[in-house]
């Protein structure tokens, strides 16, 4: 297996200013984060504006969506934004994708626009990656079809496991991932989300996970044994991608550090 350098990055979708968020952007980069990444939500900034305000305040963060949901745009509206964040960036922009996460109907709702079945939500993902071009292309997958679509499309690949899942359960998916991908799992960037850092959970972020943080989406200990952990576990699934809420932007910031670029 190709160990790649790890690579790190924050997701966050809301602050309640301008100057909260572009100088979370900002503290992110000096921390050494090496993406700034947010959700396409209602109940988040609008991701196109949002990440061109961090881009116009800092100079090597990358910037990336995590992830569209697909039917909230059309493919070319999502290739036209996508172009000029790119171009306003100077080419730091990712481009991450997903057919919709549980829940995302309700934002196609007050949208005014279809959510569509599961075989319509990845068809109108897969327009979108046509429509996107040569850019690099991130998607979010967990279930079959959209693993399918991932392994032939995707630079890289968001593991959509839930934080409670197991070592084996990521080993599995990660399985059934490399007979679907072939020869082109070599070159795929592998990416999982971690939910919680260490015993900190506060009553929202329990809420959300809906249960005990004990799971791949928990990462707990010292600095050094966090470190071990995602060192082992890169070792043996390939995952060189972490990102974390930003709410641990500070207490993750050791073990970036310790591990960036390695």
């Amino acid at each position: 297996m190709t160990t790649r350098p790890f690579r790190f990055g924050a997701v966050a979708g809301y602050a309640p200013s301008g100057g909260a968020w572009t100088g979370l952007a900002r503290r992110a980069e000096q921390l050494g984060y090496d993406t700034l990444l947010i959700p396409d939500t209602l109940g988040t900034f609008a991701p196109f504006p949002a990440l061109a305000a961090a881009a116009a305040v800092t100079t090597g963060l990358r910037l990336g969506t995590y992830v569209l949901s697909a039917p909230n745009r059309t493919p070319g509206q999502v290739a036209w934004e996508a172009r000029a964040l790119q171009s306003l960036s100077d080419g730091r922009f990712e481009l991450g994708l997903g057919a919709g996460r549980p829940g995302a109907e309700a934002d196609t709702d007050k949208l005014g626009v279809p959510y569509g079945t599961p075989a319509e939500r990845v068809a109108r993902l897969t327009e979108t990656i046509d429509a996107a071009g040569e850019m690099p292309i991130l998607i979010a997958a967990a279930g079959p079809r959209l693993l399918r679509l991932a392994a032939r499309r995707a630079d890289t690949i968001a593991l959509a496991v839930p934080a409670q899942s197991t070592e084996e359960q990521l080993a599995a998916k990660l399985d059934e991932l490399y007979e679907l991908a072939g020869d082109r799992f070599p070159k795929l960037e592998l990416n999982l989300n971690l939910a919680a850092i260490g015993e900190d959970l506060p009553p929202w972020l329990r809420q959300q996970v809906g249960g005990e943080p004990h799971g791949v989406g928990f990462l707990k200990g010292s600095v050094e044994e966090m470190a071990e952990t995602l060192q082992k576990r890169r070792e043996r699934l390939g995952i060189s991608y972490i990102s974390i809420n930003a709410y641990y932007l500070e207490a993750f910031a050791p073990v970036v550090e310790r591990l960036s670029g390695t």
